[in-house]
């Protein structure tokens, strides 16, 4: 499956089946989360078979259930952690979706085990990502129009056009979309809006935009 099509199809999802993730599939995503830390400089982790931090007050009100895997995303205590974490994060969010498996990025809505996975004495774990076979395959939620978070014009060329439109489609805290992507001088700057999450939204809205102008086409500014 194309990225583009995997961005199309992925949708969030808090009810999860009983089934198991395959081993190939649980295999294929310690590779890539091996890669991602490898190039973002990150801890992430994937926790397998362990009911209990979805299982709470919290997470019931968050309206999951039978959350048994999750990514756990850590890395270096910093200014850039929140957004490379929402960038490899997502990265692995589509990989898990070409796996066959559905995901949630979730923020507070879960309880930390002791034990389950490692935050050094420099580092910081900012979100989870639950995990597995979905009970549904999730559905579409509103989303802006592009001139509402870019300056995308009639005399804009294809591939930021086609940036934009893969942008609107990360998942981003309370669906709010706080983001602004502006083409100048050749360059794209991507700036965060304000509140919780913004920066890790950032990472998530930038890896999208990659994906659908092709990295090929332009530099961040």
């Amino acid at each position: 499956m194309e990225l583009m099509e995997t961005i199309q199809q992925r949708h969030s999802v808090r009810q999860y089946t009983d089934e198991p993730i395959a081993a190939d599939a649980l295999a294929a995503l310690q590779d890539e989360i091996a890669a991602c830390n490898r190039e973002g400089g990150l801890h992430v982790q994937l926790v397998a078979n362990e009911p209990k931090a979805f299982d709470s007050t919290m997470a019931h009100y968050g309206k999951f259930s039978g959350v048994k895997n999750y990514l756990a995303l850590v890395g270096p205590k910093g200014s850039q952690l929140d957004e490379l974490c929402g960038y490899y994060g997502e990265r692995l969010v589509l990989k898990a979706q070409q796996l066959g498996l559905n995901t949630c990025w979730v923020a507070m809505t879960y309880k930390k085990i002791p034990g389950v996975f490692q935050v050094g004495a420099n580092e910081k774990l900012t979100v989870v990502i639950a995990l597995g076979h979905g009970e549904t395959q999730g559905v579409t939620h509103k989303v802006k129009s592009a001139t509402e978070v870019s300056n995308l014009s009639s005399g804009s060329p294809a591939w930021f056009k086609a940036g934009v439109e893969a942008a609107l489609l990360a998942p981003t805290a309370m669906n709010q979309q706080k983001f602004k992507l502006t083409l100048e001088n050749g360059k794209v700057s991507a700036k965060a809006g304000m509140g919780f999450y913004a920066k890790v939204d950032l990472g998530i809205v930038k890896y999208h935009f990659e994906v659908g102008a092709g990295r090929e086409n332009f530099t961040w500014a």
